[in-house]
């Protein structure tokens, strides 16, 4: 059984990495331009000060978004809870861990996803085998990096193998 809580996101474990990492133009979804890299005009430590009015003030694109639990798990487990924030040189390598960490964990919804429908026995194997993987792994720096020219790549071709076995909303989420 997978670990249920694995893609949950806890902004309280994580450093705002998605306030740091993500760019997003002013329009109907955000009130300003904020480029990748730099930390939204809001954020104060690892908290939004508008968060509690984001619709309100015209964020709703950070209402919607959703990591997955991925910033959680690079702040607590690739990177032992340390942060950008109490060491600034961290920034660039916890902005990639964190967005490869994002692939990983799409991967793992979409692996989960897969297994509610009647694949082949040995297509269900592989799909176990690479959400094992996946989940279990503990994930470091250079395993991430690796990622999406690796692994990332031998699932996407999986999962487009076993795509005429899925539902049309199955899709959207690739």
């Amino acid at each position: 059984m997978p670990q249920t809580d694995l893609l949950k996101t806890d902004c309280s474990k994580c450093a705002a990495l998605c306030c740091v990492v993500l760019a997003f133009d002013k329009g109907k979804d955000f009130a300003f331009d904020k480029n990748p890299g730099e930390p939204c005009r809001n954020l104060s430590g690892h908290s939004c000060t508008i968060h509690d009015r984001l619709r309100q003030d015209g964020f709703p694109g950070c209402v919607a978004y959703e990591c997955l639990g991925a910033g959680n798990r690079v702040v607590q487990e690739v990177f032992d809870g340390q942060t950008w924030q109490t060491d600034p040189r961290l920034v660039r390598v916890m902005m990639e861990a964190f967005s490869a960490m994002c692939e990983v964990h799409k991967r793992i919804d979409l692996l989960r996803a897969a297994g509610t429908v009647s694949l082949e026995p040995r297509d269900e194997q592989t799909r176990r085998d690479f959400l094992a993987h996946l989940e279990q792994h503990p994930w470091n720096g250079p395993d991430l990096n690796e990622f999406e020219v690796g692994l990332a790549l031998e699932i996407d071709i999986f999962i487009h193998g076993i795509s005429e076995h899925l539902p049309a909303a199955f899709s959207a989420r690739r």
